[in-house]
């Protein structure tokens, strides 16, 4: 009788930690896992999971944008995996994508800000302070591992494979990935910069000055004020007061050495116009230095940090080459 009884508890655990669902009428497939602390949000872009198939893994950026805007008049609008051709990738994957942490999945138009991250109803025009305490490096690698985990006992997947893709911060989180888990077999990175993040800042601020933008001096003004602010990101008292500081901390370590100790295949593409991205020249000396000779690294000349275009100074939102530079991945994951 106790063990009958065990049974039952232990299946009525695992329906309550475990959920999917379809999601409105899209082409994806929601799932949630349960914890102690947190419910993980991920979607998957299909409806029918019936075909078995490797799980590509895709890390989006730095920004609370939900996997799914909610227009009104029962319209659910995609937001993570509609730069890309999802029919291309969907032959070969299963495409998921993990919410970002404390954000709804599924968010209405009203509780977004201009640049359509969340902020709920608070009425402020930036992230809530749950998202920027849980805004780390760690945590998004503890909840990728959690969903890859979790699929990976599902019978539509197939665990020969496991391809893990991320764009910007998405990418630094998309490399611990790959460190952390040994089931992951390929790795792809867009827009990637392996320093902290004030060295992008500060490299667009001498660029800046090299092109006559602005003079010497103002740059030795600016990158000041972002000395002074980086010593705060490493004060302990200014995180409890500031949390939006915990993010600046947590990618503040560099991670090309992570890179370079990669095992699996790696792809690396940047736009020429993404000056944060300058360094990506540098990276094939780590990998010489490490005898690695599996990677490609591809520059995409014209083309800014979301692959758009650059038209008289500005990106050409009209056109941009995301689908076209995500193919040209997927077509290289599948040469082995």
């Amino acid at each position: 009788m106790n063990k009958v009884f065990l049974l039952l508890s232990m299946q009525l655990f695992f329906l309550n930690t475990f959920s999917q669902d379809r999601v409105g009428h899209t082409d994806y497939i929601s799932f949630s896992i349960e914890s102690e602390s947190e419910t993980i949000h991920f979607a998957i872009a299909d409806t029918v999971l019936n075909i078995k198939k490797p799980l590509l893994l895709f890390c989006q950026g730095s920004l609370p944008v939900p996997l799914f805007m909610d227009v009104g008049n029962n319209r659910i609008v995609p937001m993570q995996l509609s730069n890309f051709d999802l029919d291309r990738m969907k032959k070969h994957y299963h495409v998921a994508v993990i919410s970002m942490p404390k954000t709804p999945m599924i968010v209405k138009y009203e509780e977004l800000s201009d640049q359509f991250f969340y902020v709920g109803d608070s009425g402020s025009k930036n992230p809530t302070t749950e998202f920027h305490l849980a805004d780390y490096r760690e945590n998004y690698i503890y909840r990728a591992n959690e969903v890859i985990e979790y699929l990976s006992n599902k019978d539509f997947i197939d665990d020969s494979k496991l391809v893990v893709a991320g764009h910007s911060q998405g990418a630094r989180v998309a490399v611990g990935i790959a460190d952390e888990n040994k089931h992951v077999t390929h790795l792809g990175l867009f827009g990637y910069n392996y320093e902290n993040r004030m060295a992008g800042i500060l490299r667009k601020i001498r660029g800046k000055a090299e092109g006559g933008e602005i003079s010497w001096e103002e740059a030795d003004k600016m990158q000041a004020s972002q000395y002074a602010f980086y010593k705060r990101v490493h004060n302990d008292d200014s995180l409890k007061i500031r949390p939006h500081l915990t993010s600046w901390r947590s990618f503040s370590k560099p991670s090309v050495e992570e890179l370079a100790s990669l095992k699996i295949p790696v792809y690396i593409a940047n736009g020429s116009e993404d000056v944060g991205c300058a360094n990506t020249d540098l990276i094939p000396l780590y990998f010489i230095e490490q005898g690695k000779t599996n990677y490609v690294v591809k520059r995409y000349p014209g083309l800014e940090h979301n692959f758009f275009p650059i038209i008289e100074g500005k990106p050409d939102h009209k056109n941009g080459e995301w689908k076209n530079v995500m193919n040209a991945f997927i077509e290289w994951s599948l040469l082995d």
